[in-house]
């Protein structure tokens, strides 16, 4: 999609940190980290959401799933992580092109969601 941001990142079209990159996949710093290891990993191939992956989509993001360890590990954060992907407007999409955020670090990164 030609104004997605992602899209533009994958073509080299807007710099990134690269962290991990393949035939599928692309992984870079988030510009605004919320945590010591912030990472996001996108499908070059342009994904809105997980609400419009369809089956054919599934390898590629049973991959990336599989990749998320060692990126973690990596980036400094062995001791484990958090794998976050955002969908729709209930969900906070800022992005729309299906993105994994990795989150971690030294420390706990916390409670998964505020309690009711």
């Amino acid at each position: 999609m030609s104004d997605c941001i992602f899209c533009k990142i994958v073509a080299g079209k807007i710099p990134a940190t690269k962290v991990y990159e393949d035939h599928e996949m692309l992984a870079f710093n988030d510009i605004a980290p919320a945590r010591p290891v912030h990472v996001l990993l996108i499908p070059k191939k342009h994904i809105t959401s997980l609400a419009t992956a369809a089956a054919e989509d599934a390898p590629v993001l049973g991959r990336m799933l599989a990749k998320a360890n060692e990126i973690a590990a990596a980036q400094g954060s062995p001791d484990g992580f958090r794998v976050i992907i955002n969908t729709g407007r209930v969900g906070q999409q800022e992005v729309q092109h299906l993105h994994i955020h990795i989150v971690g670090g030294p420390d706990p990164v916390g409670p998964m969601l505020k309690r009711l």
